[in-house]
């Protein structure tokens, strides 16, 4: 299903000349297989990784990589996510390269996730930890600030020492029993001293496919769409 998945939205929004943002994990390693075969059949892609995993791949591949302060705006980014709501809301971060992440989807005009079945709850929060990156110094503090917001914050670990991301912080998998306010806990999480990011992605996909376990694909927008259709949409 990821190789399917993935190779389906390269095939469909992925154009020569294009800036490229690339994903990490089991997924995405599929798409930049797959752009690496553009690559090598001639495609003149420019392409910015999300992580040092990404990157390594990517080279090995035969793509052009650059730093994002190289590059003006990126023009599509493929990822995948941990969860999906039925708006199109997001956590990522289980692949540990959240913040880098975060950051590129910020430069990208469509950020195209894609994911299978499993990967749909009807709230964010239920089948897997929020990853939030923290500080070093002081992390075991910023942990106990963030279980104040009603999580059970746990130290990722890398056998038996902290596991450090590719910008040298700390993961806490802070396990909710379901958020009911995304929004606001996005701004709590991020207003809370030691947190450097969290893995709510809110307002950032442009398209979500899903591969169910026939191979199926579906775009969600079309959903998000006919449901929102004549309704008022209003902003808090």
């Amino acid at each position: 299903m990821k190789k399917t998945i993935a190779e389906e939205a390269v095939n469909r929004f992925i154009k020569d000349g294009m800036v490229v943002g690339l994903g990490t994990g089991s997924t995405s390693y599929f798409a930049i297989m797959k752009i690496g075969e553009l690559v090598s059949s001639g495609y003149d892609l420019t392409c910015v990784a999300t992580s040092i995993q990404s990157e390594k791949l990517a080279k090995s591949c035969g793509i052009t990589v650059m730093d994002l302060d190289q590059v003006g705006s990126i023009d599509v980014t493929i990822d995948g996510a941990d969860e999906v709501d039925p708006q199109m809301q997001l956590i990522k971060g289980l692949g540990g390269a959240l913040l880098r992440e975060k950051i590129v989807a910020a430069a990208t005009i469509k950020e195209v996730i894609v994911v299978d079945g499993n990967k749909i709850v009807d709230k964010l929060g239920t089948t897997c930890p929020l990853p939030v990156e923290v500080l070093p110094f002081g992390h075991e503090h910023t942990s106990h600030a963030l279980k104040k917001l009603g999580c059970e914050p746990v130290l990722r670990m890398a056998g038996e020492v902290p596991f450090i991301t590719d910008s040298g912080n700390c993961i806490y998998d802070c396990k909710f029993e379901g958020i009911d306010r995304p929004y606001y806990l996005e701004m709590a999480i991020n207003n809370t001293t030691g947190v450097v990011e969290n893995g709510l992605f809110l307002n950032t996909a442009y398209e979500v496919l899903v591969c169910d376990k026939h191979g199926k694909i579906s775009a969600m927008s079309e959903a998000v769409n006919e449901k929102l259709a004549g309704k008022e949409i209003r902003v808090f």
